[in-house]
C-alpha cells in the first residue's frame, strides 16, 4: 500500500486524500453543510473521518449533522473509583491504539451541540437507557429495514472502514450487511441528479474477507489511508452455570446436517460450547445433560444426541467467534452452493461436493474480542473462501431469494436471547416497560418469524431465569413486561436455566403451565396466580413437584460433577482478562448488584465491615487492586468489600 497521505490514481483506485479532514472538504464540496452521515453498526466505523465531521459541525454551526448508525462502541467506563482500580489497567492494554468516537462522548455527557443529531437503530445493550439523547434519536427497525430507514432520512454521505487489499480491490470485511445494499443505492441517486459521497477508512489491521465482501475500489469516492490501528475488542463474559446449563439443553435441540444461527454474549457462547461438547467429547455431554434432566424426547424429536457427521451450516447475521470456533473444529461443515440447481443437486447427493465449492458460514457483520480478529487475519486460503460476508437481508430473510434459502436453510435453529419472557410466550428483548430502549430489534424479529416460515425450522429464545436489580432477585419469566420484540404468534421453543418450554401451537393454558416449569421456584407461585386472575388457568391447578426443584442450589448440584472435571469453564473460548483479574471482575459485579440504593449500600457495608475474611487470603487480587496496604478509612473499607465480593463469588484464595 503506498504510504499514508501520497495521492495516486491508478485504475480502478480511488484517491486518497492526506487527511480525514480532506474527506470532509470533499464531502461538503459535492453535498453542501446539510449531511447525512450513513456509518456501518459496530466495527465498521471509519472512526478518524467520523471525527473529522464531527469537528468540523462543532467548529460550524452552519453545518447541519445527523449521524445515521447503530451499535456505536465504546472503551468501557469504570463506574466508580474501585472498579477503575481494575478496569483502566485493563483498558489502557486493550483500547490504548482505538481512536475513541468524539460524538459518542459528547453524548455521554448530554454535550451534543444543537447542530449534530445521532439517529441509532441499535443501542449498546444496557448502556444508554438513562443518556436522554440517546433515548429521543432512537429509531426502532429490524435490521432488514435499517437501509431503508437510513436512505429515508436523506443519507448524503457514507463512511466505513475497510480492509486493503490487490491493487484496484478492498472489502468491507466487518461491515458488508447494509453496505452492500446502501452504497449502490447512493450511486443510483448521484446519477438521477442527487449528490452523494461514499468514503472509505483503510486500516490494515481489519481482516480482508473475499466473496461478496470483496469489491473494486471505485465503489468509493476517496479512501482516506489510516495506516493500521486497533480493532475495538468486545470483552468476553463469563460463561457461569446457569449460562451452561442453558447451552447444553440449547445443543440437544440442534440437528446434525441442519443450519444454525445465534447471537452475541455468555448465553450464546455456552450454545456454542455446548455443541462442540457434544461433538468433540460426547461421553462428557451426555453426562451433562443427563444430571440436569434434559428432555430425551424432545431432544431425539427435535435435535440429537450424536455427534455431528454431516456438520452444520451456519447462516448468522453476526459472525462471533463462538461460530468461527465451531468452524474451525470441524462442525460448520456443512457447505451451501449458492446456485439453486447445484444445491439441489447437494440435498440429493451430499457426497457430490467438490473440494473447491461451497460455503460453510453465510454473515452480515462480524464484531467480538481480539481473537476473533486474530483468527480472521490467520484464516487460510481455503477457510477464507468458505466464509461469505454478505448482506443482512440476504441473512436474516427469505425475500428476493426465498427458493435457495429454503434449499440452503434445512432444519434451521435460531437461537435469540431475551431480557424476558411474558405469559403468553412473547419475547421481550429491547425495551422497558417505561418505553427506554436497552438495545433493539436487531435481527431477532426476523429469525423468529422465518422459524415459522421454513420447513423445519425452530426458533429457540434464551432467557435466565432470573436477574438482580436494585439489589433484589426477580423473575425473568413474568406474566407482564416491557414492550414486546417478538409477538405471541411466533412462540415457539424458551429455554432457561432450568429447562425447555416448547410452545409452538400450544394453548395458552399450557404455554403458562410450561413457562412455569422452567422459573426459578421463588416465583412460580406469584406467576400462577397473575395466570388464574387472567383465566388462563383453573383456580385449582397446582404445578406438578417435579418442577419444584428450580433452584440455583440444586442446579449447582447437578452440574458439579462437570465442573468439577473441568467440563464447564467460565471462559470457553478464552478471556482477555488474567486469572485474577476475571475473579475480580466477578467479585465487583457482586459488589454492583447489591451496592442500588442507601439501605443495600449500608447492609453491604456492615457485611464487609463484620464478615469479610483476613486480608492475606486474596493478597494477589489485592496487589492488582492496589489494596494491598491501605493507607485511610476509605482504602481499609475497600480492601474489605473486594476480599468479601471474593469469598463470596468462590474466588480461589
Amino acid at each position: 500500500m503506498p504510504p499514508r497521505g501520497v495521492f495516486i490514481l491508478p485504475p480502478q483506485q480511488a484517491p486518497r486524500p492526506a487527511t480525514p479532514e480532506a474527506c470532509v472538504d470533499l464531502a461538503i464540496e459535492r453535498v453542501g453543510k446539510r449531511i447525512v452521515l450513513g456509518l456501518p453498526l459496530g466495527l465498521g466505523k471509519a472512526n478518524h473521518i467520523a471525527n473529522a465531521f464531527y469537528a468540523r459541525a462543532k467548529a460550524d454551526p452552519g453545518i447541519k449533522l445527523t449521524i445515521f448508525t447503530a451499535l456505536t462502541l465504546e472503551r468501557p467506563a469504570a463506574p466508580n473509583a474501585l472498579a477503575a482500580r481494575l478496569l483502566d489497567p485493563v483498558s489502557e492494554r486493550l483500547y490504548g491504539g482505538y481512536p475513541d468516537l468524539d460524538y459518542a462522548r459528547d453524548r455521554r455527557r448530554n454535550a451534543l451541540p444543537g447542530n449534530v443529531r445521532v439517529k441509532e437503530f441499535f443501542l449498546p445493550p444496557g448502556g444508554l437507557l438513562n443518556n436522554a439523547s440517546a433515548q429521543r434519536d432512537y429509531v426502532s427497525a429490524n435490521y432488514t429495514h435499517a437501509g431503508r430507514a437510513i436512505l429515508n432520512a436523506g443519507v448524503n454521505v457514507a463512511a466505513q472502514m475497510v480492509a486493503p487489499g490487490p491493487q484496484g480491490r478492498i472489502s468491507l470485511s466487518c461491515n458488508p450487511d447494509l453496505s452492500l445494499d446502501l452504497i449502490p443505492a447512493l450511486h443510483e441517486r448521484r446519477k438521477a441528479g442527487a449528490p452523494a459521497v461514499v468514503l472509505g477508512e483503510l486500516n490494515a489491521a481489519l481482516p480482508f474477507m473475499g466473496q461478496r465482501a470483496d469489491i473494486p475500489e471505485d465503489w468509493f469516492d476517496a479512501l482516506y489511508d489510516a495506516g493500521e490501528y486497533t480493532l475495538f475488542p468486545i470483552p468476553r463474559e463469563a460463561v457461569g452455570l446457569p449460562a451452561w446449563s442453558i447451552g447444553l439443553h440449547a445443543s440437544t435441540l440442534v440437528r446434525d446436517g441442519g443450519t444454525l444461527q445465534t447471537g452475541i454474549g455468555a448465553l450464546s457462547d455456552a450454545v456454542a460450547a455446548a455443541l462442540k461438547l457434544r461433538h468433540l467429547d460426547n461421553t462428557a455431554w451426555r453426562s451433562a445433560i443427563g444430571t440436569l434432566g434434559s428432555d430425551m424426547d424432545l431432544a431425539r424429536q427435535c435435535g440429537g444426541l450424536e455427534p455431528f457427521e454431516d456438520g452444520l451450516y451456519g447462516c448468522s447475521e453476526m459472525l462471533t467467534l463462538g461460530l468461527l470456533d465451531l468452524f474451525q473444529s470441524g462442525l460448520l461443515g456443512r457447505r451451501v452452493s449458492d446456485d439453486i440447481a447445484r444445491q439441489e443437486a447437494l440435498l440429493a447427493d451430499p457426497a457430490s461436493l467438490r473440494e473447491d465449492e461451497g460455503i460453510a458460514l453465510h454473515g452480515g457483520f462480524f464484531a467480538g474480542p481480539g481473537e476473533l480478529y486474530d483468527r480472521l487475519r490467520s484464516l487460510s486460503d481455503t477457510e477464507r473462501a468458505r466464509i461469505d460476508m454478505t448482506s443482512v437481508a440476504r441473512v436474516n430473510d427469505l425475500y428476493g431469494h426465498e427458493e435457495l434459502a429454503r434449499l440452503q436453510r434445512q432444519h434451521a435453529r435460531f437461537i435469540n436471547t431475551a431480557m424476558m419472557v411474558n405469559g403468553r410466550g412473547a419475547a421481550i428483548s429491547d425495551t422497558l416497560a417505561d418505553g427506554r430502549v436497552v438495545s433493539g430489534v436487531g435481527g431477532q424479529y426476523n429469525f423468529s418469524a422465518m422459524a415459522h416460515e421454513l420447513e423445519g425450522a425452530r426458533s429457540v429464545i434464551l432467557v435466565r431465569a432470573t436477574r438482580q436489580t436494585g439489589g433484589e432477585t426477580r423473575s425473568n419469566i413474568v406474566w407482564t413486561g416491557g414492550e414486546v420484540t417478538v409477538p405471541r404468534h411466533l412462540r415457539d421453543i424458551v429455554i432457561t436455566e432450568y429447562g425447555v418450554a416448547d410452545l409452538r401451537g400450544r394453548t395458552d393454558r399450557d404455554v403458562a403451565i410450561a413457562l412455569a416449569k422452567i422459573a426459578d421456584k421463588r416465583f412460580q407461585d406469584a406467576f400462577l396466580d397473575e395466570a388464574k386472575a387472567a383465566g388462563k388457568l383453573e383456580k385449582d391447578y397446582t404445578l406438578p413437584e417435579t418442577a419444584r426443584q428450580n433452584t440455583p442450589e440444586r442446579l449447582k448440584e447437578q452440574l458439579q460433577p462437570a465442573t468439577a472435571s473441568g467440563t464447564l469453564v467460565k471462559f470457553p473460548f478464552g478471556s482477555d482478562l488474567t486469572d485474577t483479574e476475571q475473579a475480580l471482575r466477578e467479585a465487583l459485579e457482586w459488589l454492583a448488584q447489591r451496592n442500588t440504593g442507601w439501605k443495600a449500600r449500608a447492609k453491604l457495608i456492615v457485611s464487609a465491615l463484620t464478615r469479610a475474611p483476613e486480608a492475606s487470603r486474596f493478597d494477589t487480587a489485592l496487589q492488582r487492586m492496589g489494596l494491598a496496604n491501605p493507607s485511610s478509612f476509605k482504602e481499609r473499607l475497600e480492601q474489605k468489600l473486594v476480599c468479601l465480593a471474593l469469598e463470596r463469588t468462590g474466588a480461589p484464595a
